[in-house]
């Protein structure tokens, strides 16, 4: 029994081949739709790849710019075959390659879907690639001197203002790195010195952050060096005052940027998922119901169309029974391959007559 059978007059018919070539056309406009939602992803981890490991990857947004190019070129295509599909004399010249085109159909679908599936599963990924990036970056803070890592201060600067963040996971982060260049040390001083040699690894180390993890908003003055020193501040207490710092951790605030845009990229991409599924099914029963006109000189005669010719079970034992003999198949041709070499490999006896 067939799956989803529709009996069809040619009035019906008609509606479904200009149905379908209006919503292939709304498909060319979601492709264009998720080639921009791949290039604006691509342009905004670019924008701070600085700070992201070198392990990064851009597979979502290269697979929604490429799935974008493949969407508008297969349903332009379905767009002609559903307009030539009201002339028969045109759409005889289709028939051949519409069960490749539909078995290419629902190759692109499941591509479809696994990348709007990844959309949604990338976040653990660009968690660990975040906090390796940002932790580097901060480590080459104060290197304003050395060439290729001269910009990094800025970078981090701009990125805590932009996302009101501070540190890697948070302020005290820059408590265990040494941020402030030794261009900028007197080394004469007896306080640097003593800091210099109470840390093993001979960095200067502060209590203090960078300028941007201050908030504007509060209305004390930033206190970004002794945050930890009650005593260098008035009426001051770091462990129960509210801390006119950002609080929340660079990593978190671009996790939070990052994961929510893929998640609505995911989103779009599944409806276009879902319309895509819709199109190609209207396509299936629109060549079948095309293919099973009884009389091809009376195109006004009944006709049926089905997504299946036979029910799923007997589908899959179908394609079971053929992948078995395809494997039959190649292993008789191993072994007459073999027979032949060991022929081939064999010296003709001689006899000798005395």
């Amino acid at each position: 029994m067939a799956l989803l059978k529709v009996k069809f007059n040619q009035k019906k018919r008609v509606k479904l081949a200009q149905g379908l070539w209006l919503m292939n056309w709304f498909s060319v406009f979601a492709g264009i739709l998720v080639f921009s939602m791949g290039l604006f992803l691509k342009i905004e981890l670019r924008k701070r790849s600085e700070v992201m490991d070198n392990s990064e990857s851009h597979f979502v947004p290269n697979s929604l710019i490429l799935l974008g190019i493949l969407s508008c070129a297969f349903n332009g295509f379905a767009g002609k075959i559903c307009y030539d599909s009201l002339d028969p004399a045109k759409f005889a010249k289709w028939k051949p390659l519409l069960k490749p085109y539909l078995a290419l159909c629902c190759i692109f679908n499941i591509l479809i879907f696994f990348v709007a599936l990844m959309c949604f599963l990338m976040r653990g990924s660009l968690d660990n690639t975040l906090a390796q990036g940002l932790k580097n970056g901060m480590k080459f803070y104060r290197d304003t001197d050395t060439p290729g890592r001269c910009f990094m201060k800025k970078t981090i600067d701009m990125l805590q203002i932009e996302f009101k963040c501070c540190g890697n996971n948070g302020y005290k982060d820059w408590f265990e790195i040494q941020w402030i260049s030794n261009r900028y040390l007197d080394f004469s001083s007896k306080e640097v010195k003593d800091r210099i040699k109470s840390n093993v690894d001979g960095r200067y180390l502060v209590d203090g952050v960078p300028f941007s993890c201050c908030n504007p908003s509060s209305p004390r003055p930033c206190i970004q060096y002794q945050v930890t020193n009650n005593s260098a501040h008035y009426s001051y207490d770091y462990q129960t005052e509210e801390l006119n710092l950002w609080r929340r951790g660079c990593r978190e605030a671009l996790l939070s940027y990052y994961s929510g845009m893929m998640s609505s990229m995911g989103a779009v991409t599944l409806l276009v998922w879902l319309f895509e599924m819709a199109v190609m099914v209207g396509l299936r029963l629109l060549h079948t119901s095309l293919e099973s006109i009884a009389n091809p000189e009376d195109p006004e005669c009944e006709s049926e169309g089905w997504i299946l010719e036979n029910s799923l079970k007997d589908t899959f034992k179908s394609a079971l029974e053929n992948l078995k003999k395809l494997g039959k198949f190649n292993q008789v041709e191993a072994g007459a391959e073999g027979a032949e070499g060991e022929e081939g490999g064999k010296t003709p006896a001689i006899t000798t007559v005395s």
